[in-house]
C-alpha cells in the first residue's frame, strides 16, 4: 500500500472522525444499524468518499430507507463543520446489507 501524504493523513483523520461519530449517532437511533464502513480515494477526495451503513436484515434496512436523506444530509454538515465540502451529499452515504468484506 502506498504511503500517505501528510495531506491525506489529514483527511483520513477528518474522515475517522466523522464516520465514528456519525456511526455512534446511528446506533442509538437507528433500530438494526451494527456497523459504519467507508471506502476513499485519498487522491480524488473528497469526491470519492462513500460512508456506508450497513444493517442486519432486509427488513431493518426497509424500515431505516425513509430517514437515508436526514443521514446524508448530517454526513454533509459534520464534514462542513471539518472544512470539507461535500457538492452531492447523496452520493456519499448509503445504507446497505454488505459488510467490508462482501
Amino acid at each position: 500500500m502506498k504511503k500517505l501524504s501528510a495531506v491525506q493523513i489529514k483527511q483520513q483523520a477528518i474522515v475517522y472522525s466523522v464516520a465514528d461519530m456519525l456511526e455512534e449517532q446511528a446506533k442509538a437511533e437507528i433500530p438494526g444499524m451494527t456497523l459504519c464502513w467507508f471506502e476513499v480515494e485519498y487522491h480524488q477526495f473528497p469526491g470519492s468518499l462513500l460512508l456506508r451503513f450497513q444493517f442486519e436484515n432486509e427488513q431493518t434496512l426497509a424500515n431505516a430507507k425513509p430517514d437515508l436523506l436526514k443521514w446524508q444530509k448530517r454526513l454533509s454538515a459534520a464534514m462542513l463543520k471539518k472544512g470539507v465540502i461535500l457538492k452531492d451529499m447523496r452520493r456519499h452515504l448509503v445504507f446497505t446489507l454488505e459488510g467490508p468484506e462482501d
